[in-house]
């Protein structure tokens, strides 16, 4: 659950009431700034996406994404009522499979979570994640994408990073973290500090960071100023430093991956997979051959693999063994560190709600149907994003930072779970889409100048 984090406890139902109305004011607000100007959602959507508000109930806490469900209400709110209006005209084809695959995914989600053991948390997920991340996607995926548009949001996205890039290093220079102060106390090294910024985990700042970064990278490479690359060259030395101080392996290996698929499509396909292979060679042999001053856990006092992957190796096999009870259905969404727990496998120091690997989280929970439903949505939503990406810039951007989030969920936690996903999946469907009327004109013979702008981002580009 991605995010950055604002220290909160449950105020009075007077407060509470008072905060609602103060919402629904705001909400109208943003929602009469979207009609004088349509691209002011994007940018809000970009902007609140790493904020959440942490409400304690209940001995539970739930981190959920305040800002950005007011912007998701507001931008509905825009967008659907004029809907029910106006049904006439066409849109460009949608990649439909992905779209019902998503669907589809969350009411599979939906349905096992009648029989977990662990409803309230099935509960959250669906009403604090699945649904507002929906209607994030479908009103991302409606938008009219232009280059400068793009590069608006990923403006806002560059300067957040550079900001929490900065907090990072103020907690680095004091040893102090503003919070989630326990992530120092369970360091299992303890030899090094590890900063989360504004973030409530350094693995999830180090995600963020990685995002960005890709991004940037992105400009670098296929700008022809050299202003632009000089600047980008410097974000991402700053972001780069601000990546090792959360010293998150997960997130570093999401950022190669993601520049791996960027320079196969900068240059060459067949030297990236030789290059990458030589450099995964060399660093298992780094790992295997280093001394324990370097912490990666294989050697010295308790080394092993299990604190190299900072215990995710003991997450992974009880994940597995509840897969192993269950492997059909599992045992219900939301239940994993409910059933971990009760199995015997979690102790004070690794109690958590998640196996750090996504597709063994969904084995537990969701058994070989729930297996089944992911495999088939990362099917169909890397077909979206990678068929046709080499001749636009933007959709390649945004497919190796899906590659790379998905490797990152697979060493950390949280799919559908993170607003990024969507984000990521609404941009990249509306480039397609756009992608995908333009060639439909072209076959028709249509090739009229005057453009809609949705069809001129994915060539957009190449000509800055």
């Amino acid at each position: 659950m991605t995010g950055t984090t604002v220290a909160s406890a449950l105020p009075s139902p007077g407060v509470i009431g008072a905060a609602l109305v103060g919402a629904l004011v705001l909400i109208g607000l943003l929602a009469l700034l979207m009609r004088r100007r349509p691209d002011a959602f994007p940018l809000l959507a970009i902007f609140a996406l790493p904020f959440r508000l942490p409400i304690s109930t209940d001995g539970r806490t739930v981190n959920l994404l305040i800002p950005l469900y007011l912007v998701v209400a507001a931008g509905t709110l825009v967008h659907l009522i004029p809907r029910r209006l106006n049904r006439g005209g066409s849109e460009p084809r949608s990649p439909i499979t992905l779209e019902w695959l998503l669907l589809g995914a969350v009411v599979l989600y939906v349905l096992q979570g009648t029989y977990s053991t662990d409803h309230t948390k099935a509960a959250e997920n669906v009403a604090f994640f699945y649904v507002p991340f929906g209607l994030l996607f479908m009103l991302l995926r409606d938008v009219c994408w232009t280059r400068e548009l793009i590069l608006e949001c990923l403006g806002v996205a560059v300067m957040l990073a550079v900001v929490f890039a900065g907090v990072g290093f103020i907690e680095y220079y004091r040893k102090t973290l503003f919070l989630n102060p326990k992530v120092v106390a369970a360091d299992q090294y303890g030899n090094y500090f590890r900063v989360n910024s504004l973030f409530f985990d350094p693995s999830i700042y180090g995600r963020f960071l990685a995002m960005v970064m890709i991004g940037v990278t992105t400009v670098v490479l296929w700008s022809r100023r050299r202003r632009e690359t000089l600047l980008g060259a410097g974000v991402l030395a700053w972001l780069l430093a601000g990546l090792i101080t959360s010293f998150s392996q997960s997130s570093i290996a999401a950022l190669l991956l993601g520049l791996a698929v960027l320079a196969a499509y900068r240059w060459d396909v067949r030297a990236t997979v030789y290059v990458t292979s030589a450099l995964v060679a060399i660093a298992l042999v780094v790992v295997l051959l280093a001394p324990a001053s370097l912490h990666f856990g294989l050697k010295g006092t308790g080394g092993s693999t299990s604190n190299a992957t900072s215990g995710r190796t003991k997450l992974i096999d009880g994940g597995l063994e509840l897969f192993a009870d269950r492997p059909l259905y599992g045992y219900g969404s939301g239940s994993f560190e409910t059933e971990y727990k009760r199995h015997g496998d979690a102790t004070a120091a690794n109690a958590t709600s998640a196996s750090h690997t996504i597709p063994i989280t969904i084995a537990a929970e969701q058994g070989v149907i729930g297996l089944a439903v992911y495999v088939a949505l990362l099917i169909a939503a890397f077909a979206v994003l990678f068929r046709g990406a080499g001749r636009s810039p933007p959709r390649i951007a945004i497919a190796a930072c899906f590659a790379a989030l998905v490797l990152h969920t697979w060493t950390y936690a949280d799919f559908l779970e993170d607003p990024i996903t969507w984000t990521l999946l609404g941009i990249g469907v509306a480039l397609a889409r756009a992608e995908r009327a333009h060639e439909d004109k072209d076959a028709a013979g249509e090739h009229s100048p005057k453009r809609p702008r949705v069809t001129m981002v994915s060539h957009s580009l190449k000509s800055a």
